[in-house]
C-alpha cells in the first residue's frame, strides 16, 4: 500500500536504520516512499546510501529519498516518525542529573521527571514544536509519532499547542511485561491479557488474567514477582552476554546461566510491589524520577552501573539495518491502514476520560484501540487511590512545563520546580534556574 513516511531525525543510524528496517519487513506497507530528513547532511546521506543499496540488495518494493528541507519532507505525508535530541545527548543529560544534585535536590536521575526531566523537556519542545507547527500547516491529516523523551510532558505539551494535531508518543517499555511475566506466571505471553497504564515511564499493570480461564492472575504475580526479582541476571551478566555478542539481550533466557543476583533498580518498583500491590512497568531510573521519597531507597549504584553501561554501549554498538521488527510503530500503521480494531498495549495520548481521576488535557500511557481513525484509549476507570495520588502530584508539573515551553517563561519554569514533589527545598532553586540557562544557553535562553 503506497503511503508517504517521514522519519525526522533519520541521520541518527540507531533510529534510521532500525525504523527503516522495521518499515521494509512489512508487507502492507509495501509501495510507500521513505523520507529520510535530518539537519545535519553528512550524517543523513550516510543513512541514504546504505539504505538504497539495502533496498537494491534485497529487491524491497520502497523507494528512499532524503532531504534536509522539512517543508520538502513533509509535503503530503502519511505518517512521521520523528526522534530527535538536541546538542550532546549524555553530556546535557548528566548537566540535567548533576546540577540539580549540586543545590540540594535529591532526584534519582535526570532524564523525564523531577528538574532534570524539567530542563530536559523545556530544551526539547522548541524544535518539536516547530517540527509540529509545519505539520499542521502542510500536511493536517498526518499522524505524528514520537520517541522522544520526556514523553509525557512533549506529548501533553503539543496537543495543548495544537490540540488538532494526531500526536502519540511511544515508548518501548511495556515490552519488560513480555520478558518477565512469561516466568512469574509460567504460561506465554499471548495467553495472558495484561492491561497498564500511569504516565510515561510511571505506569503500572492495572489488571492481567489467564485467557484460557478468565481467572485473574494478579493473586500469582503478588505472590510469585518478589522472589523473581531477588534473582535476575546481574548487571555484569548483562555487560558480558554484550561483550561476547555484540547486541543487546533481548529476553531473559538469553542470559541464562549466568550469574544471578539481586536485579539492579528494583528498589521502588519492590516497594511499590509491596505497598501498593502493584507492578510497575519500568525500573527504579525512571519510575524513581516521579516520587519525592525515591532518593531514600532506590538502588544508586544499579541505577549509575546502567548508566555507564548504556552509555558505553550507544558508543560502541554498530548499528545495522535488517528486515527485523524492533518497535511497534510499523504494526500500528499497519493497523490503522487495515482498519484492524486490534490492541495496542501503551500509547501517550491525551487522557479525555480513559483515567478518571486524571485531567482530560494531560497525556496518560494506555492500552488504545488502532482502527482507520487512529488510536483510541481503552477506558481504565479510576485508578487504585494510592497510585493516583502519585501520579496527582505530576499534574501541576505538567501543566506549568507546558505553559513555560509554550510561552517562554521563565517565571513559569520557576514555578515548575516549586511544585514538583522532588523539589523539597526553596533557597537556591532560582539560582538553579539561571545556572541551567547559562549552561544550556543556546537552548533555554529563549525563557525570558
Amino acid at each position: 500500500m503506497a503511503n508517504k513516511i517521514v522519519l525526522i531525525g533519520a541521520g541518527s543510524a540507531q533510529f534510521g536504520y532500525g525504523t527503516i528496517g522495521d518499515i521494509l519487513q512489512s508487507t502492507i506497507l509495501q509501495g510507500s516512499e521513505i523520507i529520510l530528513h535530518d539537519i545535519n547532511p553528512n550524517s543523513l546521506a550516510v543513512v541514504e546510501t546504505t539504505a538504497r543499496s539495502f533496498i537494491d540488495q534485497h529487491n524491497l518494493p520502497y523507494t528512499i529519498k532524503a532531504t534536509t528541507d522539512r517543508p520538502t519532507a513533509l509535503q503530503s505525508a502519511d505518517f512521521i516518525i520523528s526522534s530527535i535530541e538536541v546538542g550532546n545527548r549524555f553530556d546535557l543529560w548528566e548537566q540535567d542529573w548533576r546540577i540539580p544534585q549540586q543545590y540540594g535536590i535529591q532526584q534519582v536521575y535526570g532524564e523525564n521527571g523531577g528538574p532534570g526531566g524539567l530542563f530536559h523537556s523545556l530544551r526539547i519542545l522548541p524544535p518539536i514544536l516547530a517540527i509540529c507547527a509545519d505539520v499542521m500547516r502542510i500536511c493536517p491529516n498526518a499522524t505524528v509519532f514520537n520517541f522522544s523523551n520526556p514523553m509525557s510532558r512533549i506529548t501533553t505539551t503539543v496537543h495543548r499547542a495544537f490540540p488538532g494535531i494526531k500526536f502519540v508518543g511511544l515508548c518501548h517499555e511495556i515490552a519488560s511485561l513480555r520478558q518477565y511475566l512469561p516466568h512469574i506466571l509460567g504460561v506465554p505471553y499471548d495467553q495472558l491479557e495484561v492491561r497498564a497504564a500511569g504516565l510515561n515511564h510511571f505506569s503500572v499493570v492495572l489488571s492481567a488474567k489467564y485467557l484460557a480461564t478468565g481467572k485473574d492472575a494478579y493473586p500469582d504475580i503478588r505472590q510469585r514477582a518478589p522472589q523473581f526479582f531477588s534473582r535476575m541476571p546481574s548487571m555484569n551478566a548483562i555487560e558480558k552476554y554484550f561483550k561476547e555478542t555484540g547486541a543487546w539481550p533481548e529476553r531473559v533466557e538469553d542470559l541464562s546461566g549466568m550469574t544471578l543476583e539481586a536485579w539492579p533498580e528494583r528498589k521502588v518498583f519492590q516497594v511499590i510491589l509491596e505497598k501498593f500491590g502493584l507492578l510497575p512497568i519500568t525500573s527504579d531510573s525512571h519510575f524513581g524520577e516521579y516520587i519525592q521519597w525515591a532518593y531514600d531507597v532506590t538502588d544508586h549504584k544499579g541505577i549509575l552501573d546502567f548508566y555507564n553501561f548504556y552509555k558505553g554501549y550507544l558508543s560502541k554498538v554498530e548499528p545495522k539495518l535488517e528486515l527485523k521488527l524492533k518497535e511497534r510503530v510499523v504494526p500500528i500503521m499497519e493497523g490503522m491502514l487495515a482498519d484492524s480494531g486490534t490492541i495496542e498495549e501503551a500509547v501517550n495520548i491525551p487522557n479525555n476520560g480513559a483515567i478518571e481521576n486524571l485531567p482530560d488535557w494531560i497525556a496518560v500511557e494506555v492500552p488504545a484501540k488502532v482502527d482507520k481513525t487512529g488510536l483510541h484509549a481503552l477506558r481504565m476507570g479510576k485508578l487504585p487511590a494510592g497510585f493516583a495520588g502519585l501520579l496527582t502530584n505530576q499534574v501541576a508539573v505538567h501543566d506549568l512545563t507546558a505553559e513555560a515551553a509554550i510561552n517562554g517563561s521563565r517565571a513559569v519554569a520557576l514555578q515548575a520546580l516549586l511544585v514538583d514533589p522532588i523539589v523539597n527545598n526553596y533557597h537556591g532553586i532560582e539560582e538553579l534556574l539561571e545556572t541551567m540557562i547559562a549552561y544550556q544557553t543556546p537552548w533555554l535562553d529563549y525563557l525570558k
